[in-house]
C-alpha cells in the first residue's frame, strides 16, 4: 500500500502541474505523516494484527484521498495521455491493489484470488512453498518432463498450478539417463 500511495502522489503531482493556473492550492496529500505511519509499523520486528490492520486502514485511507485527488484533477482539466506509459500502467495497477486491498480489509482475509504483490510487476505470483528461511517464493512456476535425455517444458506459468495429475499420466519408461 505505501508503493501504491507514494505512485499516486507522483502522478498527482504531474496532473496538478497541467491545471496549476485553474486550481488555487495543490491538493493535500499528506506525505509525510503517511511515510511517518508506514515506517513506524514497518521498522517493527514483529508487529500486532491489531496494529497492522490499522495500519493498513490508514494507508487505505491515504490512497483512497489520491484517487480522489486524481479525479478530480482529470475533471479539472488534467489529461492522463500526458502520463508516460508505465505512470499510466501504475495508476491501473494502484486501481486495482487498491481494491483488493480494501476487499481483504473488509473481510480481514489475507488471500484473495490473482493477488497483486508487485506494482511494476503485476504478472507475478507468490507461491507457497513452505520451505525454512522462505516459506514463500516469487516467479514463474515450471513443469518440466524428460524423455529419452530431451527435457521439454510441458507448462510455465506465473500463477501457481498442482503438478502432480501431469506426473501420474507419466510413464515409467520414460526415464531421462544422466550422460556418463
Amino acid at each position: 500500500m505505501n508503493a501504491a500511495r507514494e505512485q499516486t502522489e507522483i502522478i498527482i503531482d504531474i496532473l496538478y502541474e497541467q491545471v496549476k493556473s485553474q486550481l488555487p492550492q495543490k491538493p493535500r496529500t499528506y506525505r509525510r505523516e503517511a511515510r511517518q505511519a508506514y515506517l513506524q509499523i514497518a521498522k517493527q520486528r514483529k508487529a500486532s494484527h491489531r496494529k497492522i490492520h490499522q495500519a493498513v486502514r490508514e494507508q487505505l485511507g491515504y490512497v483512497k484521498r489520491n484517487l480522489t485527488h486524481i479525479r478530480s484533477l482529470v475533471d479539472a482539466g488534467a489529461s492522463l495521455t500526458l502520463l508516460s506509459k508505465h505512470l499510466y500502467r501504475n495508476l491501473v495497477v494502484v486501481n486495482e491493489v487498491f481494491q483488493q486491498q480494501l476487499l481483504m480489509y473488509q473481510q480481514r482475509s489475507h488471500c484473495i484470488d490473482h493477488r497483486i504483490v508487485s506494482i511494476t510487476q503485476p504478472h507475478v505470483r507468490p507461491i507457497v512453498r513452505g520451505k525454512a528461511g522462505t516459506p514463500v517464493e516469487f516467479g514463474a512456476k515450471l513443469s518440466v518432463s524428460c524423455v529419452d535425455g530431451n527435457v521439454f517444458l510441458d507448462r510455465l506459468s506465473w500463477d501457481n498450478f498442482w503438478a502432480k495429475p501431469r506426473l501420474i499420466r507419466m510413464r515409467l519408461g520414460n526415464k531421462c539417463t544422466q550422460p556418463h
